[in-house]
């Protein structure tokens, strides 16, 4: 494939997907002043905005020398340093922090199994993960989280958030969720270990589609097998006139799994460009062998974010599938993740990406093909019209080609 791996390797934290650095010098002892020093210099040479929010970066360097006694006190300073970027994808992990995340991606969690984000000020589940706790427990993609066990979540952080709601296998997590203009609910949700499916063939009972309309549902792109699950989903539906992929409430994951996923699909076409701070531009073509012909719907809503906006995109752009749902969240951003020495990190925004057409979807989102809503109305009554959509537009298409 051509310049699929650019990085050593890719990582998603909560929201989003970041190249993962290992391109430093190990120090067996240091400073707080150091570490400081080493944050502040990673933002100076990588962040994505060189005018560092409209400041003068350089006014940070020094200013709290004198009062650093402890690694503890080093990670405040940081932490107030990287806020002033008003960019919530820009954090630092102390090492409590980065391994716990490491142990997410790696599939360890024990939690209710959501994925959050904050947005202008309000703490969000992006997308509850398939079969968890709190899928069950009826939690939605844009579900605002008031209160954590009876605690506001008023200025509240993506990290502060989910280390309070993540704990024990058996524990309980009180949640009080609004859900656009209804009244707050009160939801009780007992926490398990987590075991990340990427890939699902199945749809539920109550859901019908046509017998020569294959399924696949993708839940994120944080495994490092998803990949190879889609292509073996691939292969079960090889005999499938049309192929229905969904995507919703996928919040991202691994930005190879996603390009790899787009190759499978497109025949030498722009998958995604990347630009950096410079404005260089990076653009990942896929190859001239695709794995499947199959006319595609893909299912998207406002909880499918980053990775998934990518292959949405590609596919829209190139015209090789019709999107069908409601517009995307709107995640156009690259992380780098860079490990500091003593066990920390760094996620820093180093890139932006546009879809082939060369549209910046951040904050925007990628707009389907065919708006279809999904409402309460519609899960109490256990249809879910953006399937049917998408089956009856695969059922023309393969109509067409079938008269030709």
């Amino acid at each position: 494939m051509k310049n699929l791996l650019k990085k050593l390797s890719l990582f998603i934290a909560i929201l989003g997907m970041f190249y993962y650095t290992t391109s430093f010098n190990e120090v067996l002892a240091q400073s707080p002043q150091t570490m400081y020093d080493r944050a502040w210099n990673l933002i100076n040479t990588k962040y994505v905005d060189q005018t560092n929010n409209n400041q003068n970066w350089k006014r940070w360097r020094h200013k709290y020398d004198e009062v650093m006694q402890t690694d503890e006190d080093a990670y405040v300073a940081i932490e107030t340093m990287v806020s002033s970027l008003n960019d919530v994808y820009t954090r630092f992990l102390s090492p409590k922090e980065y391994s716990e995340e490491s142990a997410s991606i790696q599939g360890k969690l024990s939690g209710i199994g959501v994925q959050i984000g904050v947005r202008e000020g309000k703490l969000l589940i992006i997308a509850p993960l398939e079969d968890t706790p709190g899928e069950r427990a009826g939690l939605r993609a844009e579900d605002e989280i008031l209160e954590i066990d009876g605690k506001s979540t008023k200025g509240i952080t993506v990290d502060a958030a989910a280390d309070k709601i993540r704990g024990k296998e058996g524990t309980k997590v009180k949640l009080l969720v609004k859900r656009g203009k209804e009244e707050p609910k009160l939801y009780t949700i007992t926490r398990e270990n987590i075991e990340l499916k990427s890939v699902s063939t199945k749809l539920p009972e109550t859901i019908k589609i046509a017998p020569n309309i294959g399924y696949i549902r993708l839940s994120s792109f944080i495994s490092k097998n998803a990949t190879e699950e889609f292509k073996q989903a691939l292969e079960a539906n090889k005999d499938k006139d049309g192929l229905i992929i969904d995507l919703r409430s996928n919040p991202g994951g691994l930005l190879t799994n996603a390009i790899y996923i787009a190759d499978f699909l497109l025949d030498s076409k722009v998958i995604v460009s990347t630009v950096d701070r410079d404005g260089y531009k990076e653009t990942q073509t896929s190859t001239k062998t695709t794995l499947t012909d199959q006319p595609i719907a893909v299912l998207i809503n406002e909880g499918s974010a980053s990775a998934s906006e990518i292959l949405s995109g590609a596919l829209k752009d190139n015209k090789r599938a019709v999107i069908i749902g409601k517009k995307s969240f709107g995640k156009g951003l690259v992380q780098e993740i860079n490990r500091m020495p003593d066990g920390a990190a760094m996620h820093i925004t180093i890139q932006k990406y546009l879809t082939p057409s060369g549209t910046d979807i951040n904050k925007k989102g990628i707009e389907p093909d065919i708006v279809v809503d999904y409402t309460k109305e519609d899960l109490d009554k256990k249809i879910d019209p953006q399937v049917a959509k998408a089956n009856e537009v695969l059922l023309q298409q393969i109509g067409k080609i079938t008269k030709k």
